[in-house]
């Protein structure tokens, strides 16, 4: 099975159309996405829209819960505070009650664990480092977790006898095994807002047949988002950020 793996979209719906173009290239079975479709970006509602229809198993992000009010927003910086607030006012009621559904544990299927920010804190932890990978190995018990949140595609490998775990910077377009009876945690980095210093859209295919992880980039029109963003008078750190990948 190959499973077209998103997060972090942000309401950037030309970034998600491009990737979703991409990814039908080459092809995929299912779609999992990690959270965090809404906020920042101008097309909240479209987002949430394909998302909906596309997706067999999606978590829910901090985003997502600030924009239907599941979530104190006074901890989000000033820029993202706005954008919340746009948000609420954008989205239907049909996406408005999707979004407060969605699952803010983590969910398993088959060998891998699905959670935005991390096992042991789903909806808030950032996983940016060995240190906080190797301190969340107890909190799932499949061999791989699926992450978002942080923006940056990595990986953080274990392997019995480790003391800590190896943090792997994909190079886009390179699969990687997943073999070897090791235990990952695998972020496929940002579809709408990347924060790698690459302005690029970030998903990953993960091929569970072949044991396989495959990060990749596509260029998309930033201008274009960037527009949209004006038009609903977002920020303007959030619409300059995005062509530098920060």
């Amino acid at each position: 099975m190959r499973v077209l793996v998103l997060s972090d979209i942000h309401a950037n719906l030309t970034a998600l159309e491009r990737v979703l173009a991409d990814a039908a290239q080459t092809g995929y079975d299912v779609v999992w996405c990690l959270g965090d479709t809404v906020g920042y970006g101008p097309e909240p509602d479209e987002c949430v829209d394909m998302v909906r229809r596309l997706s067999d198993l999606t978590v829910v992000g901090n985003h997502d819960w600030a924009a239907v009010e599941k979530m104190d927003i006074d901890d989000f910086n000033p820029e993202a505070r706005h954008a919340v607030v746009w948000t609420r006012k954008q989205l239907s009621p049909e996406n408005w009650s999707w979004l407060r559904n969605l699952p803010g544990t983590p969910e398993t299927k088959g060998e891998f664990t699905l959670t935005h920010g991390s096992p042991k804190v789903p909806v808030w932890e950032y996983i940016q480092s060995p240190d906080v990978a190797r301190a969340n190995l107890e909190y799932f018990t499949t061999p791989y977790c699926l992450v978002g949140h942080t923006h940056v595609p990595a990986l953080y490998v274990w392997r019995e006898g480790d003391s800590n775990c190896r943090e792997i910077s994909p190079t886009p377009g390179q699969a990687l095994s997943l073999g070897g009876g090791a235990r990952i945690i695998l972020n496929p980095g940002s579809v709408g807002q990347p924060r790698d210093k690459d302005a690029r859209a970030s998903y990953a295919i993960l091929d569970t047949d072949r044991a396989t992880w495959q990060v990749r980039r596509v260029s998309y029109q930033v201008e274009t988002t960037q527009a949209h963003m004006r038009v609903a008078g977002l920020p303007d750190r959030l619409i300059n950020r995005l062509s530098f990948g920060w």
